[in-house]
């Protein structure tokens, strides 16, 4: 929604720059947008501007590739393309993410920069209103920031030699974003895009990292760790179990504990699972997806369309 507070439909405070900006073209390329549906499980569409122009807005990039429709005087989104919110009791609404990071301010006070990757998604929040970061932007935050500021990148492993490591840091360094590597739970949070690899016995050491023990309306993840990682429960948009996974189940996904903190977790019951999670961190399993379960049957993203 892009306030996190408040209710139904406030990605999108539109009131000032509602049209298409004509100031001059910045350096540094262009932005994407993409709309979708049940927290990225379907596209709706996807379109990219070669050039940012300055002040351009989220809601001027949307206004000038979709037809949208908004409520409250022209405060908030209520339609994209004939796909309306529901507000209130019917809870679902349009919320925005900024590369991969849910947006603070509306989407007409929300300034674009050159790489800005926005993702419009229609979801339901009973479970969870707020979902403060997802992994379907990748490589961004990692490569462009956010609001134009760029994180450094941190990876901290379980063990720094193993080839779960590296190979996350081959992932990264190709997509271009330089990363330095730090002991696991290193200190120093702030400020930093942190990418934990770690089983999941060593991971839940991290205070930000134990909120997947718990339910998506706390942790923002549509999975739980259980029994020390033994069993994974993947669940769906109500937030109710719809499968159950052995330690061999792997998690990618990510969190935004704070305003001024990323983090990024690969992870798995086991190193069965971890291996998984790994192979799982690429751009084109991830995109869209707002975190994804690497299961023996392959990368499933969460939450999971149906109910056991």
């Amino acid at each position: 929604m892009g306030l996190r507070a408040a209710p139904a439909a406030l990605a999108a405070l539109a009131v000032a720059g509602c049209g298409v900006g004509a100031g001059a073209e910045r350096e540094g390329g262009g932005a994407t947008i993409r709309v979708t549906r049940d927290f990225g499980a379907q596209v709706l569409s996807s379109d990219r501007v070669e050039k940012v122009r300055e002040d351009q807005t989220v809601m001027r990039l949307l206004r000038s590739k979709n037809d949208v429709k908004t409520r409250y005087g022209g405060a908030f989104v209520q339609s994209i393309d004939g796909l309306s919110g529901r507000g209130g009791s019917g809870f679902a609404d349009w919320f925005f993410f900024v590369n991969g990071i849910e947006a603070g301010k509306g989407a007409a006070e929300y300034e674009l920069n050159p790489g800005d990757v926005v993702q419009w998604d229609y979801r339901n929040w009973r479970a969870a209103m707020d979902v403060r970061a997802t992994v379907g932007a990748f490589p961004e935050p990692f490569l462009h920031g956010s609001e134009g500021r760029r994180f450094p990148t941190r990876v901290e492993c379980e063990d720094a030699s193993s080839r779960a490591c590296e190979q996350v840091k081959d992932t990264l360094d190709q997509a271009g974003v330089p990363a330095t590597g730090a002991s696991l739970g290193a200190a120093g949070n702030q400020q930093v895009a942190r990418v934990v690899v770690a089983t999941w016995a060593r991971a839940r050491q991290l205070p930000t990292a134990r909120a997947l023990e718990d339910d998506p309306g706390k942790s923002g993840v549509f999975a739980r760790f259980r029994a020390g990682g033994r069993k994974v429960e993947l669940l769906d948009e109500r937030g109710e179990v719809a499968a159950t996974g052995g330690p061999d189940t792997g998690i990618v996904a990510a969190r935004r504990p704070s305003d001024t903190e990323i983090l990024w977790l690969i992870t798995g019951g086991d190193e069965r699972g971890l291996d998984a999670a790994v192979k799982a961190f690429d751009a084109a399993t991830l995109r869209d997806a707002f975190a994804v379960a690497a299961t023996p049957d392959g990368p499933q993203h969460l939450p999971l369309k149906d109910g056991p």
